[in-house]
């Protein structure tokens, strides 16, 4: 079993759309951040729920990261991941079908769960076959039910469980700094686009994983 010291040496960067965003303005701002590091996954997480406002949202990442071999995932929308052609889907709810969604999109797809700070949830997740857990919220956040995933969380996972994880929600550099040997991945989003230059911001957080 792969101890933390196994672990990758810097956790990937795993990017989360703002709740809403102008599909004039943050394709181009979402292309010159994936221009200039490398990034594993980009999940487009609205809180609108209307299918159109999801499909035009969708189908203008879905150009920007094709372009650069980068996969796109949606959250919960499982039937639009199928029609729009993306990588996968992301549930936000543990309690949801993680086999449903599988048997759906297919052997290839990404299939990814949000599981807040339940190590029970991750290890459901995962025996049904995720693709990655994700924990959160790392730091205060609106994120869940408020439960902050702790970093004994993630070490406890990094030592016994061979799942992928994602942290995310409310991150900062020194969160980044305490948690970084024992996730796979840092699920960034409002952290950087509420900042002037998201770039610079996410370069600031990208310093405090190695």
């Amino acid at each position: 079993m792969d101890s933390p010291s196994d672990a990758p040496e810097q956790p990937q960067i795993y990017l989360i759309s703002p709740p809403s965003f102008e599909l004039g303005k943050f394709p181009g701002q979402l292309a010159r951040v994936l221009d200039e590091i490398g990034v594993a996954c980009v999940r487009l997480d609205l809180a609108s729920r209307d299918e159109d406002t999801l499909s035009r949202a969708g189908d203008a990442l879905r150009e920007v990261t094709m372009e650069r071999d980068v996969a796109l995932v949606i959250s919960d929308h499982q039937i639009l991941a199928e029609r729009l052609g993306l990588d996968g889907v992301h549930l936000t709810d543990a309690s949801k079908s993680v086999r449903t969604a599988r048997k759906a999109l297919g052997p290839d797809a990404i299939v990814g769960c949000f599981c807040g700070a339940s190590q029970h949830d991750g290890m459901v997740a995962g025996e049904a076959g995720v693709d990655y857990v994700s924990f959160g919220p790392v730091g205060t956040s609106g994120l869940g039910d408020g439960a902050q995933a702790e970093a004994d969380l993630f070490q406890w996972w990094s030592q016994m469980i061979e799942v992928p994880v994602v942290a995310e929600g409310g991150l900062t550099e020194d969160l980044v700094r305490s948690i970084a040997p024992y996730t796979d991945f840092f699920g960034i989003g409002d952290e950087i686009w509420h900042a002037e230059d998201p770039l610079a911001q996410i370069k600031t957080l990208m310093r405090a994983m190695g």
